[in-house]
Formats: structure tokens, sequence, C-alpha cells
């Protein structure tokens, strides 16, 4: 039992969470005071989230699982390769969510933004709804990713949870979009964005439920593991092609280069 973290530590990584879901509602926010998308914005925020991604699941949540299962006594390859398959069991999973919702709602298949804001499209208020729920399926395991990193130490989790946020704006604004032209009502697509967004910390809480008791150093060093493959996941699927289809690629790619970059100097830094 004394291996379970302490009390303020879960709250602050509950916290952090939190904040992570509710950037939903920031992307909703922005498109009530902005006239347009900025897709050169959007692209590169979106490479420097899965820059930051993709960095410290290599760099720093990989090795630190592999660590982890050495210090539990696992000797010779073991460590690696029980790493490894947590690693590809946290991508098994998310594929698993992403293969469970229909295609044409699935926040990972792209929408433009005039797609979605067009008012003479069909089922504009379903798509808007059916969004609200895929992105909240979506936002489950992220939650449980979020939560399991910060547990590890604020300096872990803080690059993670503005990684996070930041590839949770657009899925706001995807969700806002449809519902706020069909019904317009800014009040009830602002909640739908915001509840979408509360499956992450209902995640952490679920996750917290349910790993708890079980709490040891092995079974940190597979949630690491495992939150390493969401995230590569999340960037590979979702995060990089996004930033591709809003047309500005080099805008992407500095933004995935910075992202390592100031990814890296945190890391030299503490």
């Amino acid at each position: 039992m004394s291996n379970i973290p302490d009390l303020n530590t879960i709250l602050i990584a509950l916290g952090l969470t939190l904040v992570a879901g509710l950037a939903t509602g920031l992307g909703a926010l922005l498109t009530l005071f902005t006239r347009r998308d900025n897709r050169r914005v959007l692209s590169f925020a979106m490479g420097l989230s899965a820059g930051v991604m993709v960095y410290i699941s290599f760099v720093e949540l990989v090795p630190e699982a592999c660590e982890g299962f050495e210090s539990a006594g696992y000797i010779g390859r073991l460590p690696m390769l029980y790493t490894v398959l947590a690693f590809f069991g946290g991508i098994l999973l998310a594929a698993v969510i992403d293969m469970l919702v229909p295609e044409d709602e699935n926040p990972h298949e792209q929408h433009q933004l005039s797609e979605l804001s067009d008012p003479s499209s069909h089922h504009l208020k379903r798509t808007g709804t059916m969004l609200a729920l895929a992105i909240g399926i979506h936002n489950f395991p992220e939650g449980i990713a979020t939560f399991v990193s910060a547990l590890d130490g604020i300096e872990l989790a803080l690059p993670i949870v503005i990684a996070v946020s930041i590839h949770n704006i657009p899925e706001g604004i995807a969700v806002f979009v449809p519902i706020y032209h069909s019904t317009g009502n800014r009040r009830k697509a602002l909640r739908y964005t915001i509840l979408s967004g509360l499956a992450e910390p209902a995640g952490a809480l679920a996750g917290m439920l349910f790993l708890m008791p079980f709490w040891s150093p092995q079974v940190n060093a597979v949630c690491l593991a495992a939150v390493a493959g969401i995230m590569v996941y999340i960037s590979f699927d979702e995060l990089l092609p996004g930033a591709e289809r809003h047309g500005h690629h080099h805008a992407a790619l500095i933004g995935v280069i910075l992202g390592m970059a100031v990814m890296a100097a945190s890391l030299l830094l503490l």
C-alpha cells in the first residue's frame, strides 16, 4: 500500500485532467470570438501538440516504464519486453476505441470547418451530437493517460496536459459548430461541447478507482508504457493528418520540430 500515491498527488492529477478536458470548451469560445479559422495557426498548433506527445512518449515515458520494471526486480530483457507489450497494448486500446465510432462521426476523421458550419447540410444537429458522443468516448482513455502521467510527477504531467489541451481545442470546434448552426442556441452548443470534454476527468476518475487498489511499481510501469502508446496513436492518427489537411505542411512541420525542441529543453532544465 505504500506505493499508492498520496491524496494531494491524486487531487492534482485529477485537476490537471479536468483542465485538459475543459479545453474543448475553449475551442467553442474561440469559434464565438473569431470570424474565420486561421488554418495556418491550427496546423502549427496540432503539429506542436504531436511533437510534444511523440517526443515525451519515446524519450521519457518508455524509458521510465522500462526502469520501473527493472526496479520491480525484472532482469535481462524482460523489462524491455513488458514495456514493448504495454506500449503496443496502449496503441491497440486506442485503435479499438477508434474503430467503435462510425467513420462519419469519428473525430479522428477530419472534417472541414466549412462543411460543419454549412446550414444546408443534412442532419447537422445529429452530426454535432454524435461528434460530442464520439469525442467523449475518445477523451475517456486520454483522461486515463493524463491522470497516470500526473501521478508520476508534475514535471512530466504539465507538457502532456498542454499537448492534450491543444489537441482538444479543434475537437471542441467540431462539436460546437454544427450544434450551434442547427439550433442557433449558443448555450446548448457550449453545454454539449463541455460535456464531451468532461469525459476526460471521468476517465481519470474511473482509472483511479480501478487502478488504485492494485497500484504497484509494475502497474505504474505498465500504465506509463500504455500512455506512451495512446499518445503516439493520437499523434499519428489524428494530429499529424489533421495538420496536413489544413493545407499548411511547413507550418505543421515547424510545429512538430518546435514541440520536440521545447520538450527536450524542458527535460534538460528540470
